[in-house]
């Protein structure tokens, strides 16, 4: 029988202030390129403080009761930069531009040759993680669509020839990180809702083309862009009916902040919904019994079996002690409601 409502994460949770500069952090839209001075401590110490933060996070994610735990992307200087400037093909040193959602042009990874992966990126984190726990992991890669349109394209003669190739990159490292001991391997699709004529065009045929013969669970994540810096949200998303004809098997969406029209999961019944429950826009913890109530609204129009239970995306933005308690109240919530359901 399926599991009904299981508890996750979406990827991030807080990274200490001693480990980094959260004001810069904060301050600024999630670096498509590296930006060492998020980190407080010294380069020769830092492998070792990412890795005690990393602890941290693990139990936290643990003690709360989450069943599918990450281990915070506390390595992470944003989710998506630390994997594409690991890419042969990228110049590091002369930098591009790419446009943001906001239409404003920011530094940006720039494409001057084949795209290829040299070798595993995330193994290593996996690793450690499955080290320090015994539950269930899941890692996220983010996703060839993103990466592509978060980057200045100086070598291929359109993007999606550029996105193909860097599916090639993701699809291997997402085999590297199963064999690493993922239980479940996530990319993340933000640009998919933020450039939805262009996802379209030829979303679907790169995000097959990364999860191409991946076993185990997969997922694909999209969101509106992080709670602490994006306010302004629509009640649906402009590209989701679409990934019905995708390959990937769970989609995680937002849905507490936007407020999301949740009749839109009826499109995707061959899919399982990983949905967002916690308004991270909100420093308010939420009781358990919100939790339960925007989980019953979303089985309204989905069976429990289809149904995973997550916060909304960008939890690394939140006080720690915040975020703590945001993710028991959800995993009380869906105690709750799995209860109900017997």
């Amino acid at each position: 029988m399926a599991e009904k409502l299981v508890t996750t994460v979406v990827g991030s949770y807080p990274q200490p202030d001693w480990l980094v500069n959260r004001e810069n952090l904060q301050s600024r839209l999630p670096p498509r390129v590296r930006a060492r001075e998020i980190w407080r401590i010294p380069a020769e110490f830092l492998e070792q403080a990412q890795e005690d933060a990393t602890l941290v996070a693990i139990r936290d994610m643990e003690r709360a009761g989450v069943d599918i735990i990450t281990d915070g992307e506390i390595r992470r200087e944003s989710y998506s930069n630390r994997f594409a400037t690991a890419l042969e093909g990228v110049d590091l040193d002369n930098h591009g531009t790419a446009l943001n959602r906001a239409g404003e042009g920011v530094p940006a990874p720039r494409i001057t040759g084949p795209i290829r992966r040299p070798q595993p990126i995330e193994v290593g984190d996996v690793q450690f993680l499955r080290a320090n726990t015994t539950g269930r992991i899941k890692t996220t890669v983010p996703g060839p669509f993103t990466i592509t349109q978060q980057a200045q394209n100086d070598y291929y003669p359109d993007d999606r020839a550029l996105a193909l190739d860097i599916a090639l990159a993701v699809n291997a490292e997402l085999k590297d990180l199963q064999a690493a001991g993922a239980d479940v391997v996530q990319i993340d699709e933000p640009y998919l809702q933020a450039r939805p004529d262009k996802a379209r065009a030829y979303g679907v045929e790169v995000i097959n083309r990364a999860l191409e013969e991946v076993k185990g669970t997969t997922v694909l994540h999209m969101c509106f862009g992080y709670a602490a810096l994006v306010h302004n949200r629509n009640t649906q998303y402009e590209f989701l009916a679409e990934l019905k004809d995708c390959i990937v098997q769970q989609i995680s969406i937002e849905a507490a902040q936007p407020n999301l029209d949740l009749s839109s999961l009826k499109a995707l019944s061959n899919k399982t919904i990983m949905l967002g429950v916690l308004n991270l826009g909100d420093l308010q913890i939420e009781t358990p019994e919100i939790v339960a109530n925007r989980i019953r609204a979303a089985l309204e129009y989905i069976e429990p079996e289809r149904l995973a239970i997550a916060p909304d995306c960008g939890m690394k933005y939140l006080p720690r002690a915040v975020a703590f308690a945001k993710l028991k109240a959800m995993v009380e919530g869906a105690k709750i409601v799995r209860a109900e359901l017997g």
